[in-house]
């Protein structure tokens, strides 16, 4: 079985997700399982690196931790802007329109975090409400 990895590096990997790529890289090189590691920041609010990326529309941190192999999920991809991805989870959930991700922030900001390059999950999103 594997060593768990330490609460306190997790933490530190995720937040820096937010904002500091080369510590994400820096960490990510020295902890690869971080990749996949969550943070409960309180209450059950969970967040991973790339969903911190997500929120912030730091493409160059999310693109980075997928290129890697993180899991993708519908907040990171309508940050984005892959809409294909967006429409692909909403037609078979349509509840998911109202999904809230980290910090309970909506699936729509997470799509207007991404600027210019999310600007068609943005107009397919508020289609939609």
């Amino acid at each position: 079985m594997a060593e768990s990895i330490k609460p306190e590096l997790v933490k530190e990997f995720v937040y820096h997700a937010h904002g500091d790529f080369e510590k994400v890289k820096e960490l990510l090189e020295q902890e690869p399982g971080l990749l996949h590691a969550s943070w409960d920041w309180g209450g059950g609010d969970w967040e991973t690196a790339l969903g911190a990326a997500a929120h912030m529309g730091r493409r160059d941190i999310a693109t980075y931790l997928l290129d890697r192999g993180a899991r993708i999920d519908i907040f990171a991809a309508a940050m984005l802007g892959e809409l294909a991805i967006v429409k692909a989870i909403l037609e078979a959930h349509p509840d998911m329109i109202n999904a809230k991700g980290p910090h309970t922030i909506p699936l729509i900001d997470h799509a207007k975090a991404g600027g210019d390059s999310a600007l068609a999950v943005v107009k397919y999103l508020e289609s939609l409400k």
